[in-house]
């Protein structure tokens, strides 16, 4: 059953996505990769997910997977305001909500826990290193306000969102690095950045 949340999910353009990530190991692989995992599992638990993006190759994947997609302005935070108000349009009452892309271990019971948690309430999870935003939802009816870059948790915190605390480490687990990437990949990654990280792997 799914969860009563409308999620947008943000991609950047694959020449500008994890270029933390060291050259070589095929970021744009990576990357995509990550975005189709993470939005196959929030399909199974949202009741509908937009991504918002502006390269061709991600929406053509999604495209095929029956994933909508639309281009966005420039920046994560207008991309997602910009998200957020298409799903409002479609429903003014809706719990709306970010759910960033490079979680490529998500589990959907931590996703769907989450979501529950929450209650309806503006919320956010914050990352690994508890610093960032992994996702965030906005109360029913109520601006999704996204605060990403930086120190997104504390201003997300500032903002009046509550904090969720759950034992969620795959939600937590964004990954950036390599050293990321290899955590992400002890808790078991989607099926698709398997087959990318198990390439890195033999190239390296």
């Amino acid at each position: 059953m799914r969860a009563d949340v409308d999620l947008v999910v943000p991609v950047k353009s694959l020449d500008r996505a994890k270029t933390r990530l060291e050259a070589g190991t095929g970021r744009r692989a990576l990357a995509l990769a990550f975005a189709l995992d993470l939005v196959g599992v929030a399909r199974r638990v949202a009741r509908s997910v937009l991504v918002v993006t502006a390269d061709p190759v991600v929406a053509g994947e999604l495209a095929v997977a029956g994933v909508e997609t639309v281009v966005g302005p420039e920046g994560l935070n207008p991309a997602l305001r910009f998200g957020a108000s298409v799903l409002r349009g479609r429903d003014p009452r809706s719990v709306v909500g970010a759910l960033q892309a490079d979680l490529p271990a998500l589990r959907e019971v931590e996703l769907r826990a989450a979501v529950v948690e929450a209650g309806g309430e503006r919320a956010f999870c914050a990352d690994r290193q508890a610093t960032g935003t992994t996702l965030l939802l906005s109360a029913a009816g109520r601006d999704l306000a996204p605060a990403f870059g930086g120190p997104s948790a504390a201003a997300h915190r500032d903002g009046g969102a509550r904090e969720l605390l759950g034992d969620w480490p795959t939600l937590r687990c964004d990954v950036d690095t390599l050293e990321d990437l290899a955590l992400a990949a002890g808790y078991g990654l989607g099926a698709r950045s398997a087959q990318a990280w198990a390439r890195v792997r033999v190239a390296g």
